[in-house]
């Protein structure tokens, strides 16, 4: 029996990337997962993908509109929710402060701190005590790293979030954990290249050389630290942070 066997999840931003990959990591384990994402082409390939125990909705976290939908289908088709994992996400690439716009600012805040918030709010109604709430941070609220401002304070204001969430929500039974990836090798990462085969190269072996262990993560990787998170092998912690880095945020080269 896998460790997720009769349990429904949801993933926002599970088309691709650390979200395709916990889609798949849960599916082997036995759960009915739920996936979201904003292009519907792109949907529509990963659930073909999954295959069965998969079910795509289109939708922007971002929109609330989008997330009633989502959590009405979840309801009807489902009954109830085991697992959320809030991951949807992004950034505006490298933008120092006298280039950051305010549609940027917007953009990010919307869809990391926004889109999260009115996640998690939307997703309580149908989770019961036993409930996982996992939640993407990253690595970038460690230090400062030019380039970043905006994406970083989005994910340090979601991180504080996560903490408050697992005060208020532990009296419900219901776990709220981060899983903070470092750089992990996904479209969003090399997407900073904007297309630039040279560029891309040059930035994941940069990223690289500032790991401990050398290399960028695998979004496989992350999907397992996700697991454990949503399993009842997490079942003593709440408010925490997972560090799925290669030593990025921990260890001084």
């Amino acid at each position: 029996m896998g460790q997720l066997e009769s349990k429904t999840a949801v993933i926002t931003g599970g088309s691709s990337g650390i979200g395709l990959a916990t889609a798949r990591r849960f599916l082997d384990e036995g759960a009915r997962v739920f996936v979201t994402g904003r292009r519907q082409a792109e949907l529509d390939a990963a659930v073909a993908a999954l295959g069965d125990g998969a079910t795509g909705i289109r939708g922007d976290v971002s929109s609330l509109d989008d997330l009633d939908r989502l959590f009405v289908t979840v309801r009807r088709e489902a009954g109830s929710l085991d697992i959320l994992f809030a991951n949807a996400g992004g950034g505006s690439g490298l933008v120092t402060i006298d280039d950051i716009t305010v549609d940027m600012y917007e953009k990010v805040f919307g869809a990391n701190v926004r889109g999260t918030l009115f996640t998690v709010q939307k997703a309580l109604p149908l989770m019961a005590e036993g409930g996982s709430i996992v939640i993407t941070g990253s690595t970038s609220t460690s230090r400062g790293n030019a380039g970043f401002g905006v994406y970083s304070a989005s994910k340090a204001a979601v991180r504080q979030l996560t903490r408050v969430w697992a005060a208020e929500l532990a009296s419900r039974g219901i776990r709220v954990n981060t899983v903070m990836p470092g750089p992990t090798d996904t479209p969003g990462m090399r997407g900073i290249a904007k297309g630039d085969p040279v560029r891309e190269r040059a930035l994941l072996a940069g990223m690289a050389a500032k790991i401990p262990l050398a290399r960028i993560g695998s979004p496989a990787e992350v999907a397992n630290a996700v697991l454990f998170l949503a399993s009842d092998q997490a079942s003593f912690m709440t408010g925490a942070e997972v560090f799925v880095d290669g030593g990025d945020a921990q260890v001084l080269l």
